[in-house]
């Protein structure tokens, strides 16, 4: 929730969250302009991240308001990341479009094998390949969350370089990449807590900025390390490689101790027997068992994949760790800080708690360790849940990081707890794409999830998670295309919501409006397409734009609108082959080609152009095959039934001399005497008081029925 300042002379909004009381605010100053004293403040939101404050005077019953005001001010604020979000605005449609496939592409999966699911009586098959499916689908999407960069490997290697720098990971990986853990990776159930391991070191710098990590320490150390002459005498030294050994970063500590003064060859001899204690330690780190398949290439340790021979090894590495602890060496090593220092590492690898609470800074690097040290053989979510409620207690942490309330909920397999804390902190991306991960891991959540509420208007948390998500890609101009992938996977309001959507985008724009008839063609929403290209059609032709406006309703087959403008075109044209009128509207007809559909009045006007054509062509001396054929095009125009009545006298006005034609008739005698009909009907609807004249001589009705008695007794003659 936004905040204001007090000093209202200039005012700006501060973001208020109890997630970042111990961070610099950032402030967004209202640049509004308007003279005090302020009366009332109004908040709303507009379009995408912005915030839209009306900033209103006080009402003065004399006095003026000052030049160029009125009142008051409306200030647009846009709230953007200001350096502190890891995601920016581009980042983030990236990465929308990015998980559009395989999002798409596992509905799609799910769909063909829920059908042939139905079909068989044994749906192992289908589950085994529906896991496949969804493991394939959280690799992708974990790949294109991995946006970091490694730094190329030197040639020459530091001696002093502990922490290798690389850009700050992203907790929507991280997160991620728990959700594959415990719901997805069934081949890691047995070894979680190496995994866990695994994944402290990946992301601990994540935690480093709000709590006091391990990494922290470590890189501090490593700035001091540049400048330290005998690092044996340091105490950071020993405290870093304890801190780095609690929580199994096995590399890093036997890279410190190579470090150790006693393997420079000008001391070798003096300090033989304490060299000789600080490689046995070495050795023993390097050797310490872990019940995983493989390693990472750059660390340390011996695989097992089975309890058993873990089981053996462990006590055989443990025993050795003993024998060395009650070793008489120790009393021939002369350095007390190497002495002391040693003598720490080796009760972490025995598994003291106190040690081990002293080594760590949070409850997660000390719930790491304890996994490493005292219960290696840890199982179950249950006992690991146990664990960490007792690590939280021994360190608390006054502001704890969001990946920590996750990863809680997933060790108490509290399904809501997740979902509340995806939510909270991980946003719509998040709860849209993660919810396939836990419906295929876990059948609580799986039934949760699918179960149709009332309160949610009949559809289900999945659902309605991600109609949120696509609102949020409607909302913004450069996604809002993707969001019917997102909404067609909505059962129960997906489609109504779609096409909402569609309705709201804007036709003035071609390639919106081509973008949204695809849509519709590709989700078999044809009353949808119709409607968009009949709006777009009247925006057109509203808008002076005549030629895409028919086009556009031809498209929508709009009979009744193309009627209207067939009309309005009859009543805008001249009515006579001489009227300028003709050449306005005669381009316009082109524009529908020779095969375009045509529709009620402009079928007419298509022919009447014709027709017009061959009149216009035969002024003077026309021959008498070209003649007959204008005298045809007249009988057809006069036949159509889309031919309006108030063209009729006009037309047989123009083809006055068709009708007369001296050489012979063109016109036979059922065609003269269906002439004569149209003319009587006109006759009679000349009576009815909303008829409209034609402007023409006032002897034209009289000129054409005499021309066409006289055209009827030649016919007679003729035949």
């Amino acid at each position: 929730m936004p905040g204001l300042t007090s000093k209202l002379d200039d005012l700006a909004m501060v973001p208020v969250s109890s997630e970042t009381y111990n961070q610099p605010a950032v402030i967004y100053p209202l640049r509004h302009g308007v003279e005090s004293p302020i009366h009332r403040l109004s908040i709303s939101w507009a379009c995408g991240n912005t915030l839209r404050v009306s900033v209103f005077q006080k009402p003065q019953s004399e006095t003026a308001v000052g030049d160029g005001e009125a009142g008051g001010r409306v200030v647009e604020v846009q709230l953007s990341n200001s350096g502190n979000e890891e995601v920016d605005a581009a980042r983030w449609r990236r990465k929308a479009y990015s998980s559009v496939t395989p999002f798409a592409l596992l509905q799609s999966r799910k769909h063909s094998l829920s059908a042939a699911s139905k079909m068989s009586l044994d749906t192992t098959p289908y589950k085994e390949e529906w896991w496949e499916h969804v493991t394939e689908y959280s690799k992708e999407i974990s790949s294109l969350l991995s946006d970091r960069k490694l730094s190329p490997r030197s040639i020459i290697e530091d001696p002093k370089l502990i922490v290798t720098e690389i850009a700050e990971p992203m907790c929507l990986k991280a997160a991620w990449e728990l959700f594959e853990i415990f719901y997805i990776d069934k081949h890691s159930q047995s070894w979680i807590p190496e995994r866990l391991q695994d994944w402290l070191a990946d992301y601990t710098s994540l935690f480093s900025g709000t709590l006091p990590t391990i990494h922290s320490k470590l890189v501090d150390f490593q700035q001091e390390l540049v400048v330290v002459q005998v690092v044996e005498e340091d105490p950071n030294y020993w405290d870093a490689m304890s801190s780095a050994l609690a929580v199994g970063w096995l590399e890093t500590v036997v890279k410190l101790l190579r470090l150790h003064g006693s393997y420079q060859f000008d001391q070798l001899s003096s300090r033989e027997t304490e060299n000789g204690l600080v490689e046995a330690v070495a050795v023993l780190i390097s050797k310490m068992p872990r019940m995983r398949p493989s390693l990472r290439e750059e660390n340390l340790g011996e695989c097992y994949k089975t309890k058993p021979d873990f089981m053996k090894a462990w006590e055989k590495w443990r025993t050795q760790i003993s024998k060395l602890d009650c070793s008489s060496y120790w009393l021939q090593c002369d350095h007390q800080q190497t002495r002391e220092g040693l003598k720490n590492l080796i009760q972490i690898m025995l598994g003291n708690p106190t040690v081990l609470s002293n080594a760590t800074f949070n409850w997660m690097e000390l719930f790491i360790s304890h996994f490493l040290y005292i219960k290696p053989f840890t199982a179950g979510l249950e006992s690991m849940h146990n664990s960490a409620q007792k690590c939280m207690q021994l360190k608390p942490v006054s502001s704890p990081h969001k990946l920590f309330g996750l990863i809680l909920g997933i060790l108490g397999e509290n399904t809501e707890v997740v979902l509340a804390e995806c939510s909270r902190s991980f946003g719509p991306w998040m709860m849209a794409h993660a919810v396939e991960l836990l419906t295929a891991g876990s059948t609580h959540a799986d039934i949760l999830l699918h179960e149709e509420r009332s309160k949610l208007g009949g559809v289900s948390i999945e659902e309605l998670h991600r109609l949120v998500y696509a609102q949020v890609l409607s909302s913004h101009a450069l996604t809002w295309q993707i969001a019917p992938i997102y909404l067609t996977s909505c059962i129960k309001q997906g489609i109504g919501l779609l096409e909402n959507l569609l309705y709201k985008q804007p036709v003035q724009h071609s390639q919106i409006l081509l973008k949204s008839i695809e849509i519709c063609r590709l989700y078999e929403l044809d009353t949808v397409s119709s409607n968009i290209m009949r709006i777009a059609g009247v925006h057109h032709w509203k808008h002076g734009r005549k030629g895409s406006g028919v086009f556009w309703l031809q498209q929508a087959r709009d009979e009744f609108r193309l009627n209207r403008i067939a009309k309005h075109l009859f009543d805008f044209v001249g009515k006579s082959t001489s009227d300028e009128g003709f050449k306005q509207w005669e381009g316009l007809i082109e524009l529908l080609g020779s095969e375009s559909r045509t529709a009620g009045g402009l079928e007419f006007l298509k022919k009447y152009r014709d027709f017009r054509r061959s009149l216009l062509q035969g002024h003077g001396d026309m021959l008498t095959d070209a003649a007959r054929s204008a005298a045809e095009a007249l009988v057809s125009l006069m036949k159509n039934p889309s031919t309006p009545q108030d063209f009729w006298l006009p037309l047989l006005y123009d083809s006055l001399k068709l009708l007369m034609w001296q050489e012979r008739p063109l016109i036979n005698v059922s065609q003269t005497q269906l002439l004569l009909n149209k003319l009587q009907e006109l006759s009679m609807a000349r009576l009815r008081p909303d008829f409209v004249e034609a402007d023409l001589p006032s002897d034209a009705l009289s000129s054409v029925r005499l021309a066409l008695a006289t055209n009827l007794g030649r016919a007679i003659l003729e035949e």
